[in-house]
């Protein structure tokens, strides 16, 4: 199999970094399914693509032509059974917790095809934890994409032991047909590489804020005054979600047994209020929900 062998991308997941990677496949030419359970979901992913869509053609940043075929190519769908029966390459997009994802990667060995890669866009759990819940190690790989996937060009292609050469290139390849810059890492580590030194940035940024060195909204400032960030470690943490941050350090002290990597105390008691940042309306700061979506 090679990358010319890809015909048709299933993305499970319609959450916000799955319903972007889905247009991405779609507008880079393959037939895309975007698989979730709910139909809401599915039915608010559709109606956000062609909100996202329709801005780009009014910028002259796509054709109405283009718009058009991308959403021909396509598809949603409840039915994890339908969507992945006749797929060459899945790329799971579910919520960043290892049994859920597990879950998924048993069920998509049920019902894809034995040629089929399956890539996870997980953040930080890396494929070999994920591979065991299939057969098929040697075509499982990390396809790390960064939000929003359809603004964000890169992609943190990882590889385990076990990845073959073969499935590494091809899920290279079909980032290049996608138009997005992807990385190769050849070694596993929790967090890959952006993440780890993300994670750096606000577990100091957070301990400072903590410590009543200074006010979180003084700390963005700074980020992004002084080093030239553009946007601050606080005001990202609201843009990827509160929740997907705790998730991330959960997992992360799960396989560490590391105290230092324990979710911050003071994001847990957000996320328990539901202070999920942009997507609630409220995180670190207020947002007015008309102007948050893309």
């Amino acid at each position: 199999m090679n990358a010319a062998d890809v015909k048709t991308i299933t993305v499970i997941g319609s959450g916000s970094m799955g319903h972007q990677i889905g247009m991405l496949c779609a507008l880079g030419g393959f037939t895309t399914t975007i698989q979730d359970v709910n139909e809401p979901a599915l039915k608010d992913a559709e109606a956000k693509l062609h909100s996202i869509l329709d801005k780009w053609v009014l910028k002259e940043k796509l054709s109405p032509e283009q718009k058009a075929q991308a959403f021909n190519r396509l598809a949603f769908s409840q039915n994890l059974e339908e969507a992945v029966k006749q797929t060459d390459f899945v790329i799971e997009a579910v919520t960043e917790k290892l049994e859920v994802k597990r879950e998924v990667f048993s069920k998509l060995e049920q019902f894809a095809p034995p040629h089929a890669i399956f890539a996870t866009n997980s953040s930080t759990i890396v494929n070999s934890l994920l591979a065991g819940a299939a057969n098929r190690p040697d075509k499982t790989v990390n396809m790390h994409f960064f939000f929003p996937p359809l603004i964000m060009d890169c992609v943190e292609v990882v590889m385990s032991e076990q990845t073959s050469e073969e499935t590494a290139q091809i899920t290279m390849d079909v980032c290049k047909k996608i138009n997005r810059t992807a990385v190769l890492l050849q070694k596993e580590i929790s967090g890959f590489v952006a993440n780890r030194i993300l994670g750096a940035l606000q577990k100091e940024a957070v301990a400072l804020y903590e410590q009543g060195i200074a006010d979180y909204k003084d700390i963005d400032i700074i980020c992004r005054k002084a080093l030239n960030h553009p946007i601050g470690p606080f005001e990202l943490m609201d843009l990827s979600g509160l929740d997907v941050a705790c998730f991330v350090m959960e997992q992360r002290y799960q396989e560490t047994g590391d105290p230092e990597d324990k979710p911050f105390d003071c994001v847990v008691e957000k996320v328990e209020k539901g202070e999920l940042g942009r997507k609630t309306g409220k995180g670190w700061y207020e947002y007015d929900q008309q102007k948050v979506s893309r």
